[in-house]
């Protein structure tokens, strides 16, 4: 951890590991998806300990308070000690996660599309039979 005074919120949020890369926070923010201490801020913004940042990843509200500055990305452990997550922010993230896992199954719910293999072997298998038994005009027809 670097004892920097002063840290752009988007080097802060890419070392924290909240963001894979600095461009891509930098676009959240850009877009007006992250506030610190409620109001919108800029890429540029500095950060000092103590800032509130919110900013929704995912479904989910985060919020986090800053507990100390880094313009490097470091280790896990080492990220984790730049924040704290408020306990309203653990709770709805803890929440979305029991949804997410009591839902149904995303892919149950489609009626229609692709058959699966079993699929396009019965409807195979059930056109074969049916056109097997049945008569066709042609069939009945003298010549």
């Amino acid at each position: 951890m670097s004892d920097d005074t002063r840290v752009r919120l988007d080097k802060w949020l890419w070392a924290a590991r909240f963001f894979k890369t600095r461009g891509l926070a930098t676009e959240d923010i850009g877009r007006g998806r992250v506030s610190v201490n409620g109001q919108v801020a800029k890429a540029s913004r500095e950060l000092k300990p103590g800032d509130l940042l919110q900013w929704r990843q995912g479904p989910v509200q985060r919020t986090v308070k800053v507990l100390a500055l880094s313009n490097v990305r470091g280790p896990a452990p080492q990220a984790q000690a730049l924040y704290e997550e408020t306990p309203e922010s653990i709770a709805a993230r803890e929440k979305a996660a029991e949804a997410r896992r009591l839902g149904a199954e995303p892919a149950a719910s489609i009626g229609q599309g692709r058959p699966t293999k079993r699929d396009r072997r019965d409807i195979t298998r059930t056109v074969a039979e049916w056109q097997r038994w049945s008569a066709s005009v042609d069939d009945t027809e003298e010549r």
